[in-house]
């Protein structure tokens, strides 16, 4: 991968994004930082002793109650099924398809929004503005990711970058001819190609990218912007 390489060893922790212990109630044992991921990790211990990480809310603090249930009470950690969550709540971790563990909104500061609940889908506003259906018998958790404040964070030093795992991005324009559609020329030269190009030759402006025939293309009601 270019300009990846590098970086502080971490280690990774297993995050239960599927949170399939039913009915078990958790507390809140420790809010922690993880490397892999924007947003807070918290340490859930079950009643029945066993712990687990999940992905933090922003309003989530240590000692705090949450369950997964088909009932479960809806307030903010709680995790329960879609058909149950009102309209205009803010819901996270979120299954496309039931038992299938979350998959939409699980960066930091994210949130969807529930529109409405009819035929068995749920529609969902997405942080990019797109607009989609889901099956309301998948789970989600109310509220918003930890840490909304990330966008905000400022790097501040090249080695701060390495230390993260990124390497240096060398613009196509000073390359040469050889290594990129842009390079060659005396000074700053004008770009040289119809349309924006990748290292290989590939368009990256005004092409759609999405397969036209996707299956879930007759879910998705409002594209985003």
């Amino acid at each position: 991968m270019r300009h990846q390489g590098g970086g502080h060893k971490q280690m990774y922790r297993m995050i239960d994004f599927k949170q399939k212990k039913f009915d078990i109630p958790g507390r809140i044992e420790t809010l922690e930082y993880d490397p892999y991921r924007s947003g807070f990790i918290a340490l859930v211990v079950y009643a029945d002793g066993e712990r687990r990480y999940i992905l933090a809310s922003s309003e989530m603090k240590v000692g705090d109650k949450i369950i997964a249930s088909a009932d479960a009470p809806l307030k903010p950690g709680n995790r329960t099924q879609l058909k149950r969550i009102p309209v205009g709540t803010f819901v996270y971790n979120v299954e496309i398809a039931p038992d299938q563990g979350g998959q939409l909104a699980r960066s930091a500061g994210l949130a969807i929004q529930v529109l409405a609940n009819e035929e068995g889908y749920t529609h969902l506003k997405l942080a990019s503005g797109e607009i989609r259906k889901v099956l309301g018998e998948g789970y989600a958790t109310i509220g918003r990711v930890s840490c909304p404040g990330h966008n905000l964070e400022i790097i501040g030093k090249a080695g701060r970058s390495r230390w993260l795992g990124i390497r240096p991005t060398v613009r196509g324009s000073v390359m040469n001819p050889c290594d990129h559609p842009y390079g060659g020329g005396e000074g700053k030269q004008p770009r040289g190609t119809r349309k924006p190009k990748t290292k290989w030759g590939k368009v990256t402006g005004g092409r759609r990218t999405r397969n036209k025939k996707k299956w879930s293309n007759i879910l998705i009601l409002k594209r985003r912007k």
